[in-house]
């Protein structure tokens, strides 16, 4: 066998080893960081999302979160993500928040010239809300 056989035989026997979930792009965020809690956690309420709203967080990581990390080149921290209706009174959010239905995420660099940074990315990227939070300490991005 000749040296190119035998890469194409070795790449078609990690492929079909390799299990199909593996195979799924790649993100920079995960469902479970758009819906950890440390209030939820403190107060014991459920945060599990319905499946509509995971699928919501999965258009917005796609769509908006994954694209801005990946033009900062810098890990982006989630403070925020989906939050029930009990967990959004508890935090103080609006009735009517992006929150609720896991359209929206409150981030940050851990660093005022980073979150500046962030924020310019986010504005070229698609969003519904783009708001510059508390002189900076985070930025609350909506889909």
């Amino acid at each position: 066998m000749r040296n190119r056989e035998m890469i194409a035989a070795v790449a078609i026997v990690a492929e079909m080893a390799c299990p199909l979930k593996a195979k799924e792009n790649v993100s920079h965020f995960t469902i479970r960081e758009l819906t950890r809690s440390e209030t939820a956690l403190r107060l014991g309420i459920d945060n599990t999302p319905p499946e509509w709203a995971v699928e919501n967080m999965e258009r917005l990581i796609k769509t908006v979160l994954d694209p801005a990390r990946d033009a900062l080149g810098a890990p982006v921290i989630v403070n925020s993500g989906y939050r029930c209706e009990s967990l959004n009174r508890a935090v103080g959010g609006v009735a009517r928040s992006y929150h609720l239905a896991g359209r929206a995420a409150d981030l940050t660099t851990g660093s005022a010239d980073g979150n500046r940074r962030l924020f310019a990315i986010l504005k070229s990227l698609p969003h519904v809300e783009l708001i510059w939070e508390q002189g900076g300490s985070w930025i609350h991005v909506a889909y």
